[in-house]
């Protein structure tokens, strides 16, 4: 595989139930991760760029979070509706979603 454009991570990290930090997996990270992997599938975009499942990116209060390189935009509380925006805007146009970043101060 050549070296991507963009490399998308998608946090998948789950903690137990009660957890002061929470996790993005009980945010819906899960289907944000599976939108990603449907999308790239359907527009064939895996020539160009690299989506990972990883742990705990951080800010968990703000998850589902989704990291995106090389730029190093952290978005946060994304849902599987939002996958195509960030497709259609950041990946493709190099255009980052702004209602979806996470504020300055956090990341």
């Amino acid at each position: 595989m050549p070296k991507p454009k963009k490399h998308i991570l998608v946090c998948v990290q789950g903690r137990p139930a009660g957890h002061p930090r929470g996790s993005c997996q009980e945010k819906g990270c899960g289907e944000v991760y599976n939108a990603f992997l449907d999308e790239f599938q359907k527009r064939n975009l895996w020539a160009d760029f690299m989506v990972t499942n990883t742990g705990c990116i951080g800010p968990c209060s703000m998850g589902a979070n989704v990291l995106v390189y090389p730029e190093g935009v952290m978005y946060g509380k994304v849902t599987a509706a939002d996958v195509a925006i960030i497709i259609d805007e950041h990946l493709l146009f190099d255009q980052p979603v702004e209602r979806l970043k996470v504020p300055a101060e956090v990341w």
